[in-house]
């Protein structure tokens, strides 16, 4: 209901309403009584002829002579109040609008005949009642219900179950999930009927109105025979059909049917089941009960009712179209009559004209006919309401033109009526609107005389408080307080703000309020108080008003408070997670004590959290005890992370010592000294008095990309900034800006949405994009956004491809909503093109600024020679090689400068070497040191010209050539040389002035890398035209931008294809090229063989022969001659271009015979195709990447190799990845050749097989039970160890029952790969060639003492826990590679039983399931050990009580897989009985299952899995685990396709097993396999999955790692982010160490040094960060940080291993001099902590 209603109705007394109701219950009782007769008959239609009883539709039923009695008593009650109105003006008011149609006895339903009434007949809260029939609009669609706006401001709610017929309401809620959105839309006619009215429990006085939009209750008494043609019919949608819809009416005696042609689509509303459709009647089928329909929009409109003869008042429908005529007048609007039988009424609300002046009735005379449409039928009372809105004539919501807060100054009186309120002309747009203004809301006093004060024609200030939608109705207010209060509506309110409020409600959860504009809000129990109180009704009175303070207001639900500190406090507020800065100090209210901390909440839901030590409590004291729920608190932001919504906060407060006046301003320019570098920021020391810090980002160093980039490589701390761009301001941190153009234009650019104006151009940057646009950001948080369509004059564009986040862009500004703060951008090139030359400036200044950097670096010298070098000088200079695109020029005086002239600029001269040539200088590029020059006679003899003249004289002539130009002036210029980023230009008309025009543009410096080729867009000798930007004469050169600028950046990427790019360049041609980079590793080298074209040399192209160093003769900028070998095009459209600079191909060798090189001959061919290769064949390669399992070898450009870790060597290796650094060459030979996969697998044994076998024979014979042998641990599983033997080539296993007398939990926590052990052989199998040994303390007679490894070995255990689990693995009988499950090495007699089989591939599974704790790395190993010893003791006396059954379950296990390992089952039924003992053992399984994979008989291993599956007992959870994983290989090898195979197994393990560790295995199945792709894809599904586990996300890093990827930056940070705090030490330190073995070292010191920042007093750290650095070998380094380390103030213990450390490096080198210093200066240490 609107609020003037609401508002009008409350001041009524109760007395009068007392009395007017019972005035009208009286005359409604008598009127339903008489209804009684007709309402009992059936509601069949009546259609005889002769119905001479009938009581015509909405008549009387009581006689004459009664009617005139009930008359006379409604006169003389109205006679009353206007004497008492007399009396008492205030009451007046009152009493009339009590008179007004709002009274329940208004609604008469007279006939023709009798006396007619004096008002027309208007719904209100009083008057309304059960199944009256309503005709309203949709105004609000939920979830759960539908807001129905009805007649005369009201509003009813429907329920999703009410909307529709129970036929259609389980069809439709299947099919659709939320399907009220999808059958109703806002502003939808729809008729309804009234099923009850409940008050309102909030507010006393108001009723909840519930509405039913069922049609069988609408169409209630319908028959097939009342409906006729020409007849206007709603119905549901029942379902679609191909040709048209069957329509449902609510009723089973007949159906509809609609054709698709003319239905409600062609209004553009999709059709849904369940939906409303309305139709008129074209033919009725009475023999099916099908009525035909037509719903075209125009029709239905137009298509009046019929009249019927005996038409009933059931038939007729809200919405209806009838024709009437005029009656008679009314006071308050006009009677009608229709339909023959029928009168109605319509209010001064619905008339034809929406303006309506006090003249109205004269446009009404009697007998005029009118179209109406049915608003309301009572049944009970028999009245009728029409309208006569022309909107709801044409069926039709009327628009809404205004919205609810808004003001109109200069809104016109139309009508003033007396004692009721003002009809008001607003002048909205684009037409005017109506708007009634009740007479309670036209001033804060009384009104006496209303038409006095206002008088027709007018104009008044007027807000808007509600709309009536199916009236098209506003209604206002005119008292001053409604312009003054700060709230008025829902957005008006803002959290903090403090504002006075009446209390209107209580109620056991709090206090409802009311503020002055009506808008209301809730006060929680717990915010009545500063303290908790019982009985609130006592502190809360209801009238009485409050200063409350806003705390939230979301969908519309607004909280307060009424907490004295919160109200009263002047501090900022937190009411989002951006604005809690660090430092900021404001009030909050406690939520919830823990022990750990207190949860603080602030505004708008916002919180945040107090750990116990920023408390300010003492030891002992409990925070509960010292804090209570609701308390408010003073708490001071430490540190927030907007992004994971986290807060942290301090109860202890400390002084802000900076003051506002030495703080600097937004937008202003600073200056200030580099401080340090991070990888992606400058930190910043900036020059203020308050000693602030800020940061540059990678991205705001400079306008161009890439020289940003350049110019981050050469910085160093100490390195002043003049000029910086305060960009944004973040507590004591300040973000700052180098780019030139912010800087530029720093007075320009704006901080708030009130200094921008549309259609100005302003520079700012780009801070996110998204797939339907561009964010550009300006000063602080200020930010734009520009759609896709006005980002690029190419709507095809990819934005992505466009744009970079960080760029520097010219937005045009088109749109700017100051309401919503929303700006429109457009970032098209033809409209935010450059007006001056900052762009190329920058380019320039920039260029110089490395230069120097660069030379500082370099020799300490200024860049003194770019003085011999000005524009157009002449300088003399020696030839000196010629390349394929010109000739270099050297000089005598500047020995470290080139110069290069191209072939163009010869001049047409054929020069010698070691001659002496004259060269104009065109451009000089400073940090390259190369001169371009010209030997052309238009720039040589000009300079010759002039300098034959005096000084003065050539002054004055270099001045005359460019002062004829000016700015913006159009020129004619020739390319001269075509560079990266810009076009050298000479301009003949000016004396062949020099110019410089920019390629690109500040918003198209992504285009040209992807939509042009600068040989074929800008041609050497190409006339362009351009014009003049900036004339700089003291430099003699010009600054141009090609003309006109679009023209070029028009261009779409249809224009110029990939085609026409590479077209030049085709397999077999031989190029001249520059090494532009040398790519780290195996990664070969970056050619650039055009302005913008690169192809790359693979490592094995480098060299004919295969050298060790193949990089060796190569360096950056070197030319070179190349052979394209291959042009590919990838999905993405990228061009790649393989080239190889080896000198045996085709057109490499050199034309004269003595350049040929020796190293050429027949072994230089690689192996192209997996086919080149065979068993057996001598290969070499470069060692590509180490992988715990082995290594990888590049063979040649298309082809690696793996070799695996058993046949890396003879010999057992310590190190594999100190043995096989990348890229070193190795040479071996083929072992095996998969072409179908194409895998290729390589041995680097010397030995072969004979003479192994030997070997192994001879050493086995010298091995006798009993023995005690010692060796080292080659490989940790769940079953034992493989240890290698010293002094052999063998392998033996000790299971895991033989490792103690005590059982052990987790195997691969106590022992680890390289161990050094002592064991007993227990038995030899010389048969199988197995050894078993133990190494139990019982097999010892001697007390030997089991080596523990020691702290400086803790790195060890961060590489293999977490992301190492590859190495954990069970290799089944494996026939190609010979693989036993005890034994790595194979014995004969298996690899020749291997060979006799069917070729299967292995079954390999990984035991992923070891979930290592968290800290473990990071702890002391001899304190880790001694707390695993107690904790183990402890642990064995527990088991020692449990069950002896369990007991004898694991011997029984055991046994068995002793007897598995001494007689291998041969036979299905030997397996059969072994699993039967032992049907819990994965291990035996497992075995089963590799025993069908050898027979080739796939399908019994997947029964044998799933048997398995059946079989374990459901909580031998890793058992079930291993057969999963088991699974997957199996499927990954034989399912058809593997990919869903593999895929179907592993969600089915998810519902059994632990997900965690599901997915760690099937990762690893991924990575053994290589299936690079679907790991990365897994490994993105687990980030988000497992988002909190360090494990996971150290996968992510090594994985990128070993592919050699970039991003690892990226994912460290998302990794922070989303780890909990207490494992960013953990995931840190990993991280670094990968980076150290397998990444960019760089990256893990910086990781490194960041950590030990926070934590500089963890040894077990710094131990790690020095193993890393051992391992790299840089002396210095390493010295440097143990000189850090054993400078710190540590505890003697710690400070003796940091010594001893120290000590036992310097003794690896052998340096006694300084073995000697570092042991002085322990004893100094020693010494200093004794006194």
């Amino acid at each position: 209901m609107a609020a003037s209603s609401k508002k009008f109705q409350k001041k009524k007394p109760k007395e009068e309403k007392q009395n007017f109701n019972k005035a009208s219950k009286k005359q409604f009782k008598v009127k339903k009584d008489s209804n009684d007769a007709v309402k009992s008959e059936a509601l069949a239609l009546q259609l005889e002829d002769d119905v001479a009883d009938f009581p015509r539709g909405g008549r009387s039923s009581l006689s004459k002579q009664e009617r005139d009695e009930i008359r006379a008593e409604v006169d003389a009650e109205f006679e009353a109040e206007e004497l008492a109105l007399k009396k008492n003006k205030r009451k007046k008011l009152q009493k009339k609008s009590q008179v007004m149609p709002d009274d329940l006895g208004s609604l008469f339903g007279d006939g023709i005949t009798g006396k007619l009434p004096r008002y027309a007949n208007k719904i209100t809260l009083k008057n309304i009642s059960p199944g009256m029939k309503l005709w309203g609009v949709v105004a609000e669609v939920n979830e759960k219900d539908l807001v129905i706006s009805l007649p005369g401001g009201l509003r009813g709610l429907v329920r999703a179950a009410d909307a529709l017929d129970s036929v259609l309401n389980n069809e439709v809620e299947n099919n659709e999930g939320n399907f009220l959105k999808n059958i109703f839309y806002t502003g939808q006619l729809v008729s309804c009927i009234v099923l009850q009215l409940d008050d309102d429990k909030k507010e006393t006085g108001k009723r909840k109105i519930w509405l039913s939009l069922c049609l069988s209750l609408l169409h209630k008494g319908f028959t097939l025979d009342a409906v006729q043609e020409g007849m206007v019919l709603t119905g549901y949608v029942k379902s679609i059909e191909d040709h048209g819809y069957i329509l449902h009416f609510g009723l089973s005696s007949f159906m509809g049917f609609l054709r698709k042609d003319g239905q409600a689509e062609s209004r553009g509303i999709e059709v849904r089941t369940g939906q409303f459709l309305q139709g008129v009647i074209r033919r009725i089928d009475k023999t099916r009960k099908v009525v035909h329909l037509s719903s075209d929009p125009e029709t239905v409109s137009k298509c009046v009712t019929k009249d019927l003869k005996g038409i009933s008042i059931d038939l007729l429908i809200p919405g209806m179209l009838v024709n009437a005529s005029v009656r008679s007048i009314l006071e308050n609007g006009i009677m009608l009559s229709f339909l023959t039988y029928f009168t109605g009424t319509v209010d001064m609300f619905h008339l034809q004209n929406k303006f309506p002046n006090k003249n109205w009735k004269d446009d009404y005379n009697q007998n005029k006919k009118v179209n109406a449409r049915i608003l309301f039928i009572d049944p009970s009372t028999r009245a009728v309401g029409l309208t006569l809105n022309p909107h709801l004539v044409h069926n039709k919501a009327p628009p809404s033109h205004v919205n609810i807060g808004d003001i109109y100054d200069q809104s016109k009186v139309v009508r003033v009526d007396r004692g009721f309120g003002l009809l008001l002309d607003i002048p909205s747009k684009p037409v005017s609107t109506p708007a009634y203004v009740n007479v309670s809301d036209v001033a804060e006093e009384e009104v006496r005389k209303l038409e006095k004060k206002y008088k027709e024609g007018s104009k008044v200030r007027v807000r808007i408080l509600g709309f009536r939608r199916l009236e098209g109705l506003a209604t206002g207010i005119l008292k001053a307080s409604a312009f003054e209060g700060p709230v008025f509506t829902h957005s008006d309110v803002k959290p903090g703000m403090v504002i006075r409020a009446k209390v209107i409600a209580l109620d056991s959860f709090g206090a409802i309020v009311q503020f002055p504009g009506g808008v209301k809000a809730l006060c929680p129990v717990r915010h009545m108080s500063e303290f908790e109180i019982a009985k609130p009704g006592k502190k809360f009175k209801i009238g009485a008003e409050l200063v409350f303070r806003v705390l939230g207001c979301k969908s519309k639900r607004i909280t307060i408070t009424y907490k004295k500190t919160l109200v009263k406090s002047k501090l900022g507020i937190i009411s989002s997670y951006a604005d809690a800065t660090e430092g900021l100090i404001t009030h909050g209210w406690i939520t919830k004590i823990e022990k750990h901390g207190c949860f603080v909440r602030f505004y708008n839901g916002v919180q945040g959290f107090a750990p116990r030590s920023e408390l300010g409590l003492g030891p002992g004291y409990d925070p509960s005890t010292m804090f209570h729920v609701g308390q408010v608190v003073k708490c001071r932001v430490t540190s927030s992370t907007p992004a994971s919504r986290h807060i942290n906060l301090s109860f202890q407060m400390k002084p802000v010592r900076i003051s506002e006046d030495d703080m600097v301003k937004l937008g202003s320019i600073v200056s200030g000294v580099v401080e340090g570098l991070t990888p992606s920021a400058v930190v910043i020391h900036v020059d203020s008095k308050a000693h602030l810090k800020g940061t540059i980002s990678n991205e705001h160093l400079a306008d161009h990309h890439e020289r940003a980039a350049l110019l981050k490589s050469v910085l160093k701390p100490g390195y002043n900034f003049d000029q910086l761009l305060v960009l944004d301001i973040e507590g004591n941190n300040i973000l700052l800006s180098a780019k030139y153009s912010l800087i530029y234009s720093a007075e320009l650019l704006p901080s708030d949405i009130s200094q921008i104006r549309p259609n100005s151009v302003v520079h700012g940057y780009v801070c996110n994009l998204i797939e339907t646009g561009c964010f550009v950001r300006f000063l602080g948080r200020l930010t734009g956004f520009s759609p896709r369509s006005k980002a690029t004059d190419d709507h095809k564009a990819d934005l992505s491809g466009a744009f970079y986040i960080g760029q520097s862009v010219r937005s045009n500004i088109l749109d700017v909503n100051s309401e919503t703060t929303r700006i429109t951008l457009s970032l098209k090139q033809s409209s935010c093109s450059s007006t001056d030359a900052t762009f190329i400036q920058e380019y320039f200044l920039l260029e110089e600024k490395i230069a120097k950097l660069q030379s500082l670096d370099n020799d300490g010298s200024e860049l003194k020679w770019v003085e011999g070098f000005n524009i157009g000088s002449v300088i003399e200079g020696k030839i000196g090689e010629a390349k394929d695109i010109g000739v270099v020029v050297s000089f005598d005086k500047y020995n470290d400068v080139l110069g290069f002239i191209t072939h163009y600029q010869l001049g047409g001269r054929t020069l010698e070497t070691g001659s002496i040539v004259q060269a104009a200088v065109l451009d000089v590029a400073k940090a390259e040191r190369l001169v371009d020059l010209s030997l052309k006679p238009e720039f040589v003899e000009k300079f010759r010209e002039e300098s034959s003249k005096g000084q003065t004289q050539k002054k004055k002539r270099k001045r005359e050539a460019s002062k004829d130009l000016e700015l913006h002036q159009t020129v004619n210029a020739v390319v001269e040389i075509v560079k990266e980023h810009y076009l050298v230009l000479a301009i003949p008309e000016y004396n062949y002035a020099i110019g410089y025009a920019s390629i690109a543009d500040y918003n198209t410096q992504k285009f040209p890398q992807k939509q042009f080729q600068f040989q074929e867009l800008f041609k050497v000798g190409k006339p362009v035209s351009g014009y003049v930007l900036n004339v700089n004469k003291d430099k003699k050169l010009l600054r141009l931008v090609r003309h006109p600028l679009g023209e070029r950046r028009g261009q779409s990427d249809n224009d110029i294809s990939d085609e026409s790019v590479i077209a030049h360049i085709h397999e077999g041609d031989i190029l001249g090229g520059r090494i532009s980079k040398i790519l780290p590793g195996v990664g070969g080298l970056l050619v650039q063989i055009g302005p913008n074209s690169y192809g790359r040399v693979h490592f094995t192209e480098l060299k004919d022969a295969w050298e060790s160093d193949p990089l060796s003769g190569y360096y950056e900028g070197q030319f070179v001659k190349c052979k394209v070998l291959e042009v590919s095009h990838s999905v993405k459209g990228t061009i790649h271009i393989d080239l190889s600079l080896r000198l045996s191909l085709d057109g490499m060798l050199p034309k004269n015979p003595s350049e040929l090189c020796s190293d050429v001959d027949s072994t230089s061919k690689r192996a192209e195709k997996v086919e080149d290769l065979y068993p057996n064949m001598a290969i070499q390669g470069y060692v590509k990447n180490i992988i715990p399992k082995g290594c990888f070898i590049l063979l040649s450009r298309k082809l690696d190799a793996k070799i695996l870790l058993s046949n890396l060597s003879d010999g057992y290796i310590d190190d594999p990845k100190k043995e096989f650094p990348i890229g070193k060459l190795v040479a071996g030979r083929v072992l095996a050749v998969e072409p179908l996969s194409k895998r290729v697998e390589v041995t680097l044994k010397k030995s072969n097989t004979n003479g192994t076998s030997k070997s192994e024979i001879n050493d086995f014979s010298s091995l006798h039970v009993g023995d005690i042998v010692s060796g080292r641990i080659r490989r940790v599983e769940s079953y034992g160890l493989f240890i290698a033997l010293d002094h052999t080539n063998m392998v033996g296993l000790c299971h895991v029952s033989e490792l103690s007398d005590d059982h052990i939990e987790n195997i691969q926590i106590k022992y680890g790969a390289g161990e050094k052990v002592t064991a007993k052989i227990l038995k030899l199998d010389e048969e199988r060639l197995r050894i078993s040994l133990g190494m139990k303390n019982s097999y010892f007679t001697d007390d030997i003492d089991i080596r523990i490894p020691s702290i400086e070995e803790s790195d060890e255990e961060i590489e293999e826990t977490g992301f190492m689990d590859d190495a954990r693995s069970i290799m089944l009988t494996d026939s190609i590679h010979g693989l036993n499950i005890e034994f790595e090495s194979g014995a004969i007699s298996v690899l020749a039983q291997a060979e006799s089989r069917a070729s299967i591939p292995p079954l390999e599974v990984t035991l992923d399931d070891i979930d290592h704790s968290d800290m473990d790395i990071l702890i002391s190993q001899n304190q880790a050990n001694s707390n695993e010893a107690v904790a183990i003791d402890e642990k064995n006396k527990r088991r020692a009580k449990k069950k002896a059954k369990e007991k004898r379950e694991r011997e029984i296990r055991a046994a068995e897989e002793r007897q598995l390992e001494k007689d291998v089952p041969r036979t299905a039924d030997e397996f059969e009985k072994l699993v039967r003992s032992s049907p819990n053992s994965s291990f035996v399984w497992i075995k089963y299952m590799a025993f069908m994979l050898n027979s080739a008989d796939t399908e019994k291993a997947r029964a044998i899995a799933e048997r398995a599956l059946r079989t374990i007992n459901i909580v031998e959870e890793n058992e079930k685990l291993n057969i999963w994983v088991a699974y997957f290989n199996l499927e990954n090898q034989y399912g058809n396709p593997p990919e869903e195979a593999v895929q179907k197994v592993f969600q089915r393990a998810l519902q059994y097993c632990d997900p965690k560790k599901v997915h760690f295995a099937h990762l690893g199945m991924y990575e053994r396999t290589e299936q690079h792709k679907l790991a990365n894809e897994l490994l993105d599904k687990m980030t988000k999955k497992f988002k909190h586990s360090c494990k996971v996300w150290l996968r992510r890093v090594h994985l990128l790692l070993m592919q050699q990827q970039d991003g690892v930056q990226s994912v460290v940070n998302r990794a922070l982010l989303c780890l909990p705090r207490h494992k960013h030490i953990k995931f840190i330190s990993q991280t670094a160490i990968l980076e150290f073995k397998s990444g960019v070292p760089d990256r893990g010191r910086s990781m490194f040094e960041g950590i030990l920042r926070e934590y500089p007093k963890r040894t077990d750290l710094w131990s790690i960060y020095l193993d890393q650095e051992i391992r790299l070998g840089d002396e210095d380094v390493i010295r440097a940080l143990f000189e850090r380390a054993i400078s710190l103030s540590l505890p003697p213990k710690k400070m003796k291993f940091l010594f001893k450390k120290y000590l036992n490096f310097e003794k690896s080198l052998g340096d006694e001099e300084r073995i000697e210093s570092v042991k002085q200066k322990a004893m100094n240490y020693v010494e200093s902590t004794l006194t």
